[in-house]
């Protein structure tokens, strides 16, 4: 009878210690997801303030008060632009007349009915 007595404290010093450890773990688990949770939290807020800098920074007036300032930009005026008749002349066509068009062959031996990844065949809309 005290060998059983001894095995069953045993055991039970054994559960004890195991339902310590399991504790224990369980602890350290939850304490590292609040260290995380804590970490995320304040990349957040990092994120958020700087893309509210980035807004700040953005802004369209603000943009346009550092071009004027330093930039020597002027506004365009109508005659910044030239008429047709000073365009010069066009270049000269060096391909032979009556020749067939290289580009517009290439493009008539593509198949219409060629089928991308994207696009379901004809036959299968059917």
């Amino acid at each position: 009878m005290r060998i059983l007595h001894l095995l069953v404290i045993g055991v039970l010093v054994f559960a004890a210690a195991y339902v310590y450890r399991i504790k224990m773990e369980s602890t350290d688990r939850t304490e590292r997801v609040l260290r995380l949770h804590a970490e995320i939290r304040e990349q957040r807020d990092a994120i958020a303030l700087l893309r509210s800098e980035w807004a700040k920074l953005d802004a369209p007036l603000r943009l346009q008060g550092l071009a004027e300032r330093h930039l020597p930009l002027k506004p365009i005026t109508a005659t910044q632009y030239d008429s047709l008749k000073n365009l010069p002349e066009r270049p000269p066509n060096f391909t032979r007349s009556g020749a067939p068009d290289p580009i517009g062959a290439m493009i008539e031996t593509i198949d219409a009915n060629a089928v991308t990844g994207s696009v379901t065949a004809p036959e299968a809309r059917q």
